[in-house]
């Protein structure tokens, strides 16, 4: 019989959000940044920063709920050999990812208190994936 599968250690996940930081940041660079000093340079129109923000939420949902969905992994999650499962282990569905993605909001931009809950869960989950019903586990 298999073993189960371990849960990725709190040191072990935020050095991959710290390595998936720095990938969001070129992908919106060349999603967003890029093609609006184009249109600046050319059009001389600047975008409303609702426009901005809203291009923003929208690239990285995209990106996030595609990845973690149907058992696929960012670079980031193959590089530190994480996988994204259901409490019961198994692939994400597209909807649960998207919760997931939402729910990281405001645990990060509430002075990252739902990071800081992984220091007290019992199993070591982050909120938003004890909320969203996801857990991170280590590669084998």
């Amino acid at each position: 019989m298999p073993e189960p599968p371990r849960p990725a250690g709190i040191a072990k996940r935020l050095a991959g959000m710290c390595y998936e930081a720095l990938l969001a940041l070129a992908l919106l660079a060349a999603t967003l940044l890029l093609p609006h000093l184009l249109i600046g340079a050319f059009l001389h129109r600047v975008a409303s920063p609702l426009t901005l923000w809203a291009q923003v939420f929208l690239t990285l949902l995209i990106y996030f709920v595609w990845f973690w969905s149907a058992g696929r992994r960012t670079l980031a999650m193959k590089t530190w050999k994480i996988r994204i499962v259901t409490r019961d282990g198994h692939e994400l569905r597209p909807a649960q990812a998207l919760l997931r993605y939402l729910l990281c909001w405001p645990s990060l931009l509430l002075g990252g208190i739902g990071i800081l809950w992984g220091f007290v869960d019992s199993d070591r989950q982050f909120l938003h994936d004890r909320l969203a019903g996801t857990r991170l586990i280590s590669d084998r």
